[in-house]
């Protein structure tokens, strides 16, 4: 793309550039040795980009190489989108954050918590909190997702059709429905556990704003902030540009492509998911995090005010708690120790508790396909890598990225 590339020496945004070669260095390794397929970094200070890498094959088997226009499944990398959507109405008086989302869903006035029992004969009592906008917002909720497969409630999900995809026919108000049948796996606002909460927040937008969640991202999102290649689904001259789905197979031996989930990208979904249903590229999604960047601004372009995004970057998790002691256990490539979680996206609070080389001002997310970026006030940077390979905690890309990113800097 001729709008997409290198912008700045990196040397003058305070970069070595020696250094930013030890990124591709060490992932280009990952290729190599076919634990990628390939991959895209950018890597963006002071609104420049620094460093723009595209590693590799999109796809394997058609010996297709990534390109700077490569669009790729960023899965809940849509959860922050989604919840900048939210808050856009929020400053508009749709609602407090104290609400409880039974006002709009009225399915959830009566929420139960599991307390015992197998998934076929769950024992529940009433939940004693309603569930608030905040909480969904923070996966505060008691929700779940069945793909979890760490507690009796995912279990409940998934007997009830939701794995890793809906009954057939459901659109989203008709998830959001069936998903206020089930049991929470807990009182709302006591725990932490990632959560189809953002989907039930893409209902509230639809809700709030009359629209549907694409037509209300491609008008108040999307078209303004000229992220021209993002949506639902690939449009049909476009497929030859979309990155093919690997995942690991059982037992984690090899990567094997995974057509029957990816295909999903190729038309238009039954159901809006705005915890996970996005196609975007690095282009677009970095102009996302340039907005965030900006205070809420982009290019003459106001989304949010910037005490909004402070705020949204704030911990909100009670009494200051982190991820790992507010949440539970779940397979991820590290712990949650000094990460807390704002509206939208985890908030790094102490780095030296996570014990991985960033700021104390970062907030961050990534994606079910290994897809990550982060956004850093204190050091005006924003990192954003794409890939296709499920699930995202098969390597530590994660923290390593972090780590050789921050070692770049020297000014």
């Amino acid at each position: 793309m001729a709008d997409f590339g290198v912008t700045a020496d990196p040397a003058q945004l305070g970069m070595d550039p020696d250094r930013l070669t030890r990124i591709d260095n060490h992932f280009q390794r990952y290729v190599d040795d076919g634990r990628l397929a390939g991959y895209q970094l950018t890597v963006s200070r002071r609104g420049e980009v620094a460093h723009l890498s595209s590693v590799g094959l999109a796809d394997v088997e058609a010996g297709r190489a990534v390109e700077t226009d490569t669009l790729w499944r960023i899965y809940s990398m849509t959860k922050p989108i989604t919840s900048v959507a939210a808050m856009m109405l929020y400053e508009q008086g749709a609602f407090e954050l104290t609400d409880p989302i039974s006002r709009w869903l009225p399915e959830f006035s009566s929420p139960r918590v599991y307390t015992g029992g197998p998934a076929a004969k769950p024992v529940t009592v009433p939940a004693t909190e309603p569930i608030r906008v905040w909480h969904v917002l923070t996966h505060t909720a008691g929700l779940t997702y069945g793909f979890h497969n760490m507690h009796v409630t995912d279990e409940i999900y998934r007997n009830a059709g939701f794995g890793f995809g809906t009954p057939k026919g459901l659109d989203l108000a008709g998830c959001v429905a069936e998903w206020a049948k089930l049991p929470l796996a807990f009182q709302p606002g006591t725990e932490w556990l990632y959560s189809v909460a953002t989907d039930v927040l893409g209902r509230l937008v639809e809700v709030w704003s009359g629209q549907s969640l694409d037509a209300y991202f491609a008008a108040e999102i999307l078209g303004p902030l000229d992220m021209h290649d993002t949506a639902f689904f690939v449009q049909p001259e476009d497929t030859d540009r979309l990155a093919a789905l690997y995942a690991m197979s059982p037992g984690f031996s090899e990567k094997v492509r995974y057509d029957d989930f990816g295909k999903a990208a190729l038309r238009p979904p039954v159901w809006l998911s705005g915890g996970g249903g996005l196609i975007s590229t690095s282009r677009d999604y970095l102009r996302f995090c340039h907005m965030l960047l900006g205070g809420g601004a982009l290019d003459g372009v106001r989304l949010l005010a910037p005490r909004t995004v402070h705020y949204m970057a704030s911990n909100h998790l009670p009494g200051g708690a982190d991820l790992e002691s507010f949440g539970r256990p779940l397979f991820a490539e590290t712990r949650y120790d000094g990460v807390g979680f704002g509206l939208g996206f985890a908030v790094t609070q102490d780095p030296v508790a996570y014990k991985t080389l960033t700021s104390a001002t970062e907030s961050y997310w990534g994606g079910m396909a290994s897809t990550a970026f982060w956004v850093d006030p204190a050091e005006e940077l924003a990192v954003v890598f794409m890939t296709q390979l499920m699930p995202s905690s098969t390597y530590p890309i994660r923290p390593q990225l972090r780590q050789l990113v921050y070692q770049s800097l020297i000014d």
